[in-house]
């Protein structure tokens, strides 16, 4: 998988976090109806290896992938699941190697010069900038840009992110696709309220097209 060519055409990525693997599958049901087919599954929870398992098999229209990956067995967990790519928080040269060795593509996080240095040193094309609205948002990564847009490196920007500053991320070329949790709000998720998630993944969809 090209990693940077599809997270581009998505525009938005849904972070999701899920306490029930039951609910993966009509969740990301609602998300590709919704328009927004390239799923971000955290392993935040012991569900998470279980939903992306079930998503890959029930789902084929999904581009289902594992974030806040931190260590090289959670790398190895996601592969077993079914994952197509992997996403971290920060920037740690044993996760990006255990993922070089899975064959997995892997977006590693940055937050500041001095990561995203290391990360273009360990290969890495493009990099998730996290978390995005406290690290400086958009003039952060404009700034970065300065100093290291030669490099080809782009960006996943997540944290903070939300409908009324995305559009400001998005602007940005280099800038590939954001990353956002508001997509799939908690309650929602815990209601099983798949019209409401289906909306709001129409919604982020509408706003990515217009870029």
């Amino acid at each position: 998988m090209d990693m940077t060519a599809t997270f581009r055409k998505a525009g938005i990525i849904p972070v999701i976090v899920i306490e029930d693997a039951d609910k993966s599958v009509p969740l990301a049901r609602a998300l590709v109806k919704g328009g927004l087919p390239v799923l971000e599954v955290t392993f935040r929870t012991v569900a998470a290896s279980a939903a992306i398992a079930a998503i890959k098999a029930e789902v084929p229209e999904a581009v289902v992938g594992a974030g806040t990956l931190l260590a090289p067995d959670m790398v190895r967990a996601a592969v077993e699941a079914g994952a197509e790519f992997g996403v971290a928080p920060g920037f740690d040269p044993a996760v990006v190697e255990a993922a070089k060795e899975a064959g997995l593509p892997f977006c590693p996080g940055v937050a500041t010069a001095s990561e995203l240095s290391q990360a273009i040193a360990a290969g890495a094309k493009m990099v998730k900038f996290f978390p995005a609205e406290a690290a400086g948002g958009v003039k952060m990564i404009k700034n970065l840009l300065g100093a290291f847009r030669f490099t080809g490196v782009t960006f996943m920007p997540t944290g903070g992110i939300n409908p009324a500053n995305v559009s400001d991320y998005l602007a940005v070329p280099e800038i590939v696709c954001c990353g956002g949790t508001w997509v799939v709000p908690k309650d929602a998720l815990a209601n099983s309220d798949w019209p409401v998630i289906e909306k709001l993944a129409a919604d982020a969809a509408a706003i990515a097209a217009n870029r």
